[in-house]
């Protein structure tokens, strides 16, 4: 997929669009994304599975947008599955700044930032809203291969067992982003300035999004989050485990960049292991 192939759809679909620069955006996992002009980009899906996420997106983001308070990548086109490409693909925003995985948030007050972003998005979903597929936690953490905290392994089970007895949500289903990590929210002067990467947006328990306090967060940051954005214990205890799964996940990606494996991110390491110390 390269810019011969974006210009050559967006001339056959949106001819309007064909002629503002291109420039490629390096990463992402199911889509690559091409910046268009100044204010649009483009996402190319790598995968079968990901234009049925884009299609969620453009059904479902245009609604919720205008009621968010930071800038998310909103929809504007579909393009249609083609001879030239065989999927669906997008045309949305783009959402200015630099993602956290390479620009971390460091001002403690981007607490606030994010529980008005969660409080404004944490309402509840329509009865046809997609149900998240992270509805509950996971049987078993996993990545036993992850040996940087063998000495804390005793705190890491102690967390993760609070978690997953921790009482089921039994409130409404909530809209959630469903993903929020470091490469999912965008940074300015060292706040957070976006959130992007809507593939997950779901309804469901609200502790998944929580789970944002200890990974995006710096520290100490989290306690500030808790009294903004009041919750039970147990929806606590819940994002609790939902951190633990996004931090060991951070840090298994960066063991698989430092071995040179497929898909591996090594920066994602270090940001990892700062999140288990958060929360641990």
């Amino acid at each position: 997929m390269d810019e011969q192939l974006v210009r050559a759809l967006l001339q056959d679909q949106h001819p309007d669009l064909a002629e503002l620069e291109l420039r490629e955006v390096v990463g992402g996992w199911g889509n690559q994304m091409w910046r268009l002009g100044d204010d649009l980009a483009v996402r190319i899906p790598r995968t079968d599975q990901a234009p049925e996420l884009l299609r969620k997106e453009a059904r479902w983001v245009p609604t919720l947008a205008p009621r968010l308070p930071l800038p998310v990548p909103t929809p504007q086109r579909l393009g249609e599955p083609s001879d030239r490409f065989p999927r669906t693909w997008m045309v949305t925003t783009w959402v200015h700044g630099e993602p956290a995985d390479h620009a971390p948030i460091t001002d403690p007050k981007a607490a606030d930032v994010l529980v008005d972003f969660l409080q404004a998005l944490h309402t509840e979903a329509p009865a046809d809203a997609p149900v998240s597929h992270r509805g509950s936690l996971p049987q078993g953490l996993g990545f036993e291969e992850i040996h940087e905290y063998v000495g804390r392994r005793d705190k890491i089970r102690a967390v993760w067992e609070d978690a997953v007895a921790a009482p089921a949500w039994g409130g409404p289903a909530l809209w959630l982003h469903g993903d929020l990590h470091p490469a999912n929210v965008v940074v300015a002067d060292g706040t957070l300035a976006g959130v992007v990467d809507f593939e997950e947006i779901s309804a469901g328990d609200p502790a998944n999004d929580l789970a944002a306090a200890w990974i995006l967060l710096p520290d100490g940051a989290a306690d500030r989050f808790f009294e903004r954005y009041p919750v039970d214990e147990a929806t606590v205890r819940r994002a609790r485990g939902w951190a633990l799964t996004r931090a060991m996940f951070l840090i298994a990606m960066g063991v698989n960049g430092d071995k040179g494996l497929p898909g591996g991110k090594p920066h994602w390491g270090p940001i990892g292991r700062a999140a288990l110390d958060r929360l641990l």
